[in-house]
This record gives C-alpha cells, sequence and structure tokens, in this order.
C-alpha cells in the first residue's frame, strides 16, 4: 500500500505526499517491496531535486525581471509639488 501511494505521489509529482509518505515509512520484511523502495525513493529525490533546480531557475528570473522593470521606472517626486 505504502509503496503504490510513493509511485502515485512520483507520478504526480506532489512533494507533499512524498513528504508525508517519508515521515510514515514502514518496516518491509519483502527484499522485493525494499528494492523497489530503494529504488523509488532515489527516484523521489531526483525529483525533488529537479524541481528544486526548476525554482531556483524561476526565482532567477523573477529576479531578472524585476531588476529591468525598476532600472526602467521613471523616478517621480513624493511630494506635492503645489508651486510649479
Amino acid at each position: 500500500m505504502w509503496l503504490n501511494k510513493l509511485k502515485i505521489a512520483i507520478i504526480e509529482k506532489n512533494i507533499d505526499s512524498i513528504n508525508k509518505l517519508l515521515d510514515e515509512i514502514p518496516e518491509l520484511s519483502n527484499m522485493k517491496d525494499i528494492e523497489e523502495s530503494i529504488y523509488l525513493l532515489r527516484e523521489a529525490a531526483e525529483l525533488m531535486y529537479t524541481l528544486q533546480d526548476e525554482v531556483s531557475l524561476s526565482m532567477k528570473k523573477i529576479q531578472k525581471n524585476l531588476s529591468f522593470l525598476r532600472s526602467t521606472d521613471i523616478p517621480t517626486s513624493r511630494r506635492l509639488d503645489i508651486k510649479s
């Protein structure tokens, strides 16, 4: 049951479910289940690193865009100039 939930979470790229499942790792006695869980945990780790890299890249793009937008902003006075 746990292995099936882990497979589904990896396929759906559901990080919250993966984290919950990692907190609830059962004690496996069947060698086939142990090998399968090791493989799935490696896949989950790779998925996490991939998503982390994607988020980092997106954040860098956003920071670059914000920097560009700020550089093109026309400076305005914060005071109300009534005399002009």
